[in-house]
């Protein structure tokens, strides 16, 4: 299979600089609107010009603290350059390759001259000390969301201290995004200079088991949850409990703790293997780059819809081609077997799948077509069909929960429990990094008694159903 990345978002300086070069620097600057963090693009894109690129990092992280590896894995083609004056001129500025490059450049240029504390003066530059200074926060989660509204309320004059569950902050940063993708130095960087700045973090430590909710409510004037989603959401397949069938969150996870011996776990047993993956999103297409690269015989996604329909972002889609990966549209599996009855997974039974009138999501709703079933041979089975609402945490804090089992939350990310606010995927059910960070500073001005603004989805196909 091909070794190839999924894409290679790298611009080397003086391309950037012309790049740079090329925007209008418009007046109402859609390229902003377009992103949920917020960023001020013109500046920044202006200092890159102009070669400063410890200004530009700057610029970038007054936003967005988590900038540089939302510089990897944003889908800006869908965020701030769709939005970009110059598309309408055949092609946008290049913004996602412009703030990695910045962000590298700048954060090196302050490491070189040993001003780690200028994080945090960027972070509150121009805010003056808060009104609620001396107030103190409990943030439940280290994902993106957790850390930007811990670094939001650092910032504002808040003691907060993050409670994490894993033991590997950083969340979906940290524990499932390949490394080909975003690498683990970058994320721990950014960790590391929001513990250095001065918000505490405990890991290994579950809310509601060995940290009472109650007490957290009682110790603090302010409880932002950003837990993430809960466990991967089960496809009601045949033999779905059958060894050789893992859900794309573990294989992945396994994958990020290769330690230069090769991967570990479920990934590490992928070379010269027919692997199948099952479902339609970015969490697929992660799965099916990363069996290629580890040298799987043959990686087949199955999608029961079409590449339209696909909720894939086509950026990662063109990567999984791009490695090898086969796809087999308008195609379920219905059963998972093997050549004994408790015996690992051997094949997958399928069948063939025509769309018909929209269903609830938007999207023509597929429908089996009679005796078109067929098999295919298989080592492995991931299925990657999104993950559920984090119950664990909305029962510990007594929270309301609408029917789709995710806490209700108003415009401001109020939760219906006094002093408790709610970020990121455990509220809006699985969306960008940047959303998440996005939402963090939403909870995190809420909580301030600042004004926040009701944060939307961009337009596109966000959520955690993959199917």
């Amino acid at each position: 299979m091909s070794q190839q990345p999924t894409t290679d978002l790298s611009l080397p300086p003086q391309p950037a600089v012309a790049e740079a070069g090329r925007c209008l620097y418009c007046h109402d600057a859609p390229c902003v609107k377009g992103c949920p963090a917020g960023v001020n693009i013109p500046a920044f894109v202006r200092k890159v010009h102009s070669g400063n690129w410890r200004g530009a990092a700057r610029v970038i992280r007054e936003a967005n603290v988590l900038g540089g590896s939302c510089a990897r894995v944003c889908p800006t083609e869908e965020l701030c350059e769709k939005e970009c004056s110059l598309r309408l001129l055949g092609r946008p500025i290049p913004i996602g390759a412009l703030q990695r490059l910045a962000w590298e450049r700048g954060t090196a240029a302050e490491r070189a001259l040993a001003e780690r504390m200028a994080w945090e003066r960027a972070a509150g530059g121009g805010r003056g000390a808060s009104a609620a200074a001396g107030k103190r926060a409990a943030v439940v989660g280290a994902g993106p969301a957790g850390l930007s509204a811990a670094w939001e309320l650092h910032a504002r004059g808040w003691d907060v201290i993050v409670y994490e569950a894993s033991d590997r902050p950083g969340g979906q940063l940290s524990l499932t995004i390949p490394v080909h993708r975003l690498p683990r130095e970058v994320v721990a960087a950014e960790i590391e200079a929001i513990v250095a700045a001065g918000v505490r973090l405990v890991t290994g430590v579950r809310v509601g088991v060995e940290v009472a909710a109650d007490h957290l409510l009682a110790e603090n004037d302010a409880v932002i949850l950003a837990a993430g989603l809960g466990g991967s959401r089960p496809g009601g397949i045949a033999g779905e409990d059958r060894p050789g069938v893992i859900s794309a969150e573990e294989f992945l996870a396994s994958a990020r703790q290769e330690d230069g011996r090769g991967l570990a776990g479920a990934a590490g047993e992928v070379a010269g293997k027919k692997v199948v993956v099952v479902g339609g999103g970015n969490t697929a297409m992660d799965a099916a780059v990363t069996a290629a690269r580890a040298n799987a015989a043959r990686v087949m996604v199955v999608y029961r819809r079409t590449a339209r329909e696909m909720p894939a972002w086509p950026r990662e889609y063109r990567g999984a081609l791009a490695a090898g990966a086969e796809f087999l549209w308008l195609t379920q599996p219905v059963a998972f077997e093997g050549k004994s009855k408790e015996g690992p997974v051997a094949k997958v039974r399928c069948v063939r799948m025509s769309l018909g009138a929209p269903d609830a999501s938007g999207r023509p709703a597929p429908r089996p077509v009679p005796g078109s079933e067929f098999t295919l041979e298989a080592d492995l089975v991931i299925m990657a069909l999104g993950q559920g609402p984090n119950r664990e945490v909305i029962r510990a804090f007594g929270l309301d929960a609408d029917g789709a089992g995710r806490p209700m939350v108003d415009p401001a990310g109020r939760a219906s429990k006094a002093k408790v606010f709610v970020a990121g995927d455990l509220a809006n059910g699985g969306a960008t990094v940047v959303q998440a960070v996005a939402e963090g500073k939403r909870a995190a001005r809420t909580a301030d008694g600042g004004q926040a603004s009701q944060i939307t989805l961009p337009r596109g196909r966000w959520g955690s159903d993959d199917r």
